[in-house]
């Protein structure tokens, strides 16, 4: 049984569900896991004592949670020195009618929180968020329709939308475990 410490940044909620997902998994196979919103960590909580880690961050306006920035940055250390895993969720996952500029602007959302972080994490994974029309005020809901509609999206701003890809996101568990058990 390992220490695991999940620390993820969330805006609107999906990478906190993507974060409590990974922690049911984990827990399901016998590890004891650390949920840390990483927007707020607790004072208290230390990379040391963990095993591995597993960082996680939404993406919102092309960018990654400055508060899980400056986490890495400020952790890289203790990163570098256990098996380590990042994970990052945006609509960009989702997949558009040109999935050659989607995948382009994924590899270049990465390239950019690594070179902020200069963390080279074990593995990465990127996982598709969800439209929460439900949750934005008028105007972020008539932004979010237009950006979508002119992707090829869901409009019908009178439900949400969820496209991440669980079993994906089980897969990314099994590498990290994988990695931890070596």
């Amino acid at each position: 049984m390992a220490n695991i410490a999940i620390v993820f940044g969330s805006k609107e909620g999906q990478t906190g569900k993507i974060a409590g997902f990974i922690a049911d998994t984990l827990t399901e196979q016998g590890h004891a896991v650390e949920l840390v919103d990483g927007r707020r960590p607790p004072t208290a909580f230390a990379l040391e004592a963990c095993d591995g880690v597993i960082v996680g961050s939404s993406v919102h306006v092309g960018k990654h949670d400055k508060k899980i920035v400056e986490f890495v940055t400020q952790n890289l250390d203790a990163l570098q020195k256990r098996p380590s895993a990042f994970f990052s969720v945006s609509l960009t996952a989702v997949g558009t009618e040109d999935p050659d500029k989607d995948r382009s602007d994924l590899e270049r959302l990465l390239a950019e929180f690594s070179a902020q972080t200069d963390w080279h994490p074990d593995t990465v994974g990127v996982f598709a968020g969800a439209l929460r029309y439900s949750q934005y005020n008028p105007i972020v809901r008539f932004v979010m329709k237009r950006i979508a509609g002119r992707h090829g999206g869901e409009t019908d701003t009178s439900r949400d939308y969820e496209y991440t890809d669980w079993e994906g996101v089980t897969r990314f568990v099994k590498t990290f475990l994988g990695m931890l058990n070596t």
